[in-house]
């Protein structure tokens, strides 16, 4: 009577004759849409969420800070000189993804408004530039206190556990800053981004 041959394990990665072959892949693919439909809906979400705290940020402040009626556009402008000043119309251009013209009908307002100054570039006179003026930089750091000042007093109304969900979502919320500004090409620049709408 023949001896049965002992049964020999499939090598790693060697599919048995009859396995489906394409069920594992099918997993994977599954695990990626499933990851892919998760990232879509957090990003409606978050979308959703940002937009309302910029829109009920600068609703909140407007009674207290007329000037907050500014366009965002001058205020974000504002925002880069306060980042590196002083600074050429065509770099500032560039940072805020802005057209030359754009750029420098802002200035023009915010020259007759008293927030910015023309001046020329102290290695290069024949180069224009522009910097805040001391009431440019008062009124973007009491733009600052304002918020600063909304958001602390809604966080006080959230509980303890929801004042630290949103506390550790910080740093998960700045490297996506950083991923957003990378993706515009206008790199990683901190206090660049608007915080009202």
């Amino acid at each position: 009577m023949a001896t049965p041959a002992p049964h020999t394990p499939p090598a790693a990665g060697r599919i048995e004759p009859g396995a489906d072959r394409g069920a594992g892949v099918g997993a994977d693919l599954g695990d990626l849409g499933d990851r892919g439909d998760h990232t879509d809906a957090t990003a409606h979400q978050l979308t959703d969420v940002v937009t309302r705290l910029r829109r009920a940020l600068r609703t909140s402040i407007r009674t207290e800070y007329p000037w907050e009626a500014l366009p965002m556009a001058q205020i974000e402008l504002m925002q880069a000189l306060s980042d590196q000043s002083p600074a050429r119309v065509g770099d500032l251009a560039a940072r805020q993804r802005l057209s030359a013209s754009t750029v420098s009908g802002l200035i023009g307002q915010l020259m007759t408004a008293g927030l910015v100054v023309r001046g020329t570039h102290a290695a290069d006179r024949r180069v224009a530039v522009v910097e805040l003026t001391e009431a440019g930089r008062r009124q973007l750091a009491d733009w600052q206190a304002a918020h600063q000042r909304r958001i602390g007093a809604a966080l006080g109304r959230l509980s303890g556990q929801e004042q630290e969900a949103v506390a550790a979502a910080l740093p998960a919320l700045a490297k996506l800053v950083e991923h957003l500004f990378a993706g515009s090409g206008a790199g990683s620049e901190a206090g660049e981004g608007s915080a009202a709408d």
